[in-house]
């Protein structure tokens, strides 16, 4: 009798005992336009804008987690990327959310992105509390309908440098600035049941042009010359081209600063050591030759950082490519939950453990990447720029399916005539070349545009493109000496161009057919003919 009251007692004191260890909860910090930048991604070999900032939040996580070297987005637009991160498919598979806006021509087709699923629904069947803060970008039904926005305190941090340039005290609107973050973050966290896991999306676009100019120096004290010998070759190492990146290294730091009051409110509620935190970006750097848009690694490469002590290693750090597709099963097996059989993304967790002498190697080794529309109206009849691309780690091959098209869109007025004013030229993304974001770099290229000296900068930004690229990362990291041609490579170009036409082929990609080319993927406007 005394043994069983024993055992009673014991079970009474401590009920932890009785019940299953409550899933992880998952948080991921997602920064609009945020390409690989944060200085734990300093390269001694090569210097980078990194050299020149500071981001102990984002290395924070690094170091007590997994840092990824090589990550990338399906396709470097936001609609596309996100649409692919949630159904943890490749983009192309996802037909209206493959494309900027998800522009579709309705009638009788019906559309496969209204057949998907996706990993926020599976959390939430399973009893995940879920939400989201500032932009989605894509169908909000996909993360329980808009009621899902926690953005209570406001979404002035979406516009970081330009609210604290015009206040009086900066010091002080930095703080109020962030004190929205943690508030709508501290509301999701309250909306939830007591000891519901839960998944929160953390969506700032202070990345997304634009910037105030000047910001990156008047309010982070960068100083752009500080960039001088550090910018891709591709970029003019000249001074308005300097402070635009500043301005935009700003905004990095602006969202580094975010990530560590979540950090400290995860902390505060006794969750962080039960959470995944992950840190990424939909795409790279906007409105810069060869960022966001292209598939060269300065636009579809991202940074990628998981901490989540006692199931990832911590330090670790993965350089075989991964991509964001792998996030959705990758939080799927966190929550005990079967990925789905028609995703293209595998498991990150196993690549975030040191493997032992007897494991086989883990992941696929390389990643697919590609592109449509991002501005319907970037090209005569709406038509996109349609590209995919397989990196490895040693090579990047590029098909450019519709080579005789402008991949940054036609000039339109921009190819006549005198130039409009400066502010229009910065602002305007309608003047031409329309899938350059515009800004002070894009005003800086267009002014400059008949110059014999920057001749090759306007080619490398807008300039036609081949049909086939490849370009060997090592050698060649800014990716600018093509070897498509050249007898040396044959044999790597014919086995990527294999390889990537085998997953497009297996994956019914709709370019194969040109399907993207007309409707339902096409929006057919009135007088455009058929």
């Amino acid at each position: 009798m005394r043994i069983w009251l024993s055992i009673v007692v014991v079970l009474v004191s401590f009920p932890s005992w009785t019940r299953a260890i409550a899933p992880p909860n998952i948080v991921l910090l997602f920064g609009d336009d945020l390409g690989r930048y944060a200085s734990v991604y300093r390269d001694p070999a090569k210097p980078s804008p990194n050299d020149i900032i500071n981001t102990p939040n984002m290395d924070r996580i690094a170091r007590e987690g997994t840092l990824f070297w090589n990550a990338f987005v399906s396709a470097p637009s936001c609609t596309p990327s996100r649409a692919a991160l949630i159904s943890g498919r490749h983009f192309f598979r996802n037909g209206s959310h493959s494309q900027l806006h998800s522009p579709w021509q309705k009638g009788t087709t019906p559309d496969p992105w209204e057949t998907i699923t996706g990993f926020p629904l599976r959390l939430k069947a399973a009893g995940y509390h879920i939400g989201w803060s500032y932009k989605m970008h894509i169908s909000e039904d996909r993360m329980g309908g808009p009621g899902r926005n926690y953005r209570k305190a406001g979404s002035r941090f979406n516009n970081f440098s330009e609210n604290v340039s015009a206040a009086k005290d900066k010091k002080i609107e930095k703080v109020k600035l962030l004190e929205e973050v943690r508030k709508n973050a501290s509301h999701f966290l309250a909306d939830r049941k007591p000891d519901q896991p839960f998944f929160y999306w953390f969506n700032p676009t202070n990345t997304h042009r634009t910037w105030e100019k000047g910001s990156g120096k008047a309010i982070w004290g960068l100083n752009p010359d500080a960039l001088q010998g550090k910018l891709p070759r591709f970029l003019p190492d000249e001074p308005e081209i300097r402070e635009d990146v500043a301005d935009y290294l700003g905004e990095v730091l602006a969202f580094d600063a975010a990530v560590g009051v979540v950090l400290d409110e995860l902390k505060a509620q006794d969750l962080l050591d039960n959470t995944l935190v992950v840190v990424s970006g939909d795409n790279g750097i906007p409105g810069f030759t060869r960022g966001k848009t292209n598939l060269y690694d300065f636009g579809t490469q991202v940074p990628l950082l998981m901490r989540l002590p006692g199931t990832i290693t911590k330090g670790s750090i993965v350089r075989q490519p991964v991509s964001l597709v792998d996030l959705a099963p990758t939080f799927l097996e966190l929550a005990g939950l079967k990925p789905l059989d028609d995703m293209n993304g595998q498991n990150l967790l196993p690549l975030a453990k040191p493997p032992s002498p007897l494991d086989k190697p883990a992941g696929r080794g390389f990643v697919i990447t590609g592109r449509e529309t991002h501005f319907p109206t970037a090209r005569g009849q709406n038509l996109p720029y349609p590209s995919r691309a397989i990196r490895t780690g040693e090579f990047l091959y590029i098909i450019n399916f519709k080579a005789d098209r402008l991949p940054m869109g036609d000039p339109k007025s921009l190819g006549k005539g005198p130039l409009p004013s400066n502010k229009d030229l910065e602002f305007q993304t309608g003047l031409g070349y329309a899938d350059l974001d515009a800004g002070p770099f894009k005003a800086w290229l267009i002014k400059h545009k008949n110059d014999p000296a920057y001749g090759q900068y306007l080619d490398w930004a807008v300039g036609k493109r081949p049909e086939d690229e490849l370009y060997s990362i090592s050698e060649d990291p800014d990716q600018l000496i093509n070897l498509a041609n050249r007898s040396s490579h044959q044999s790597i170009r014919r086995e990527l161009r294999t390889k990537l036409m085998g997953v497009l082929q297996a994956n019914d990609d709709p370019r194969l057919k040109d399907a993207f080319d007309k409707p339902p993927y096409l929006v057919i406007t009135p007088g455009q003919g058929k």
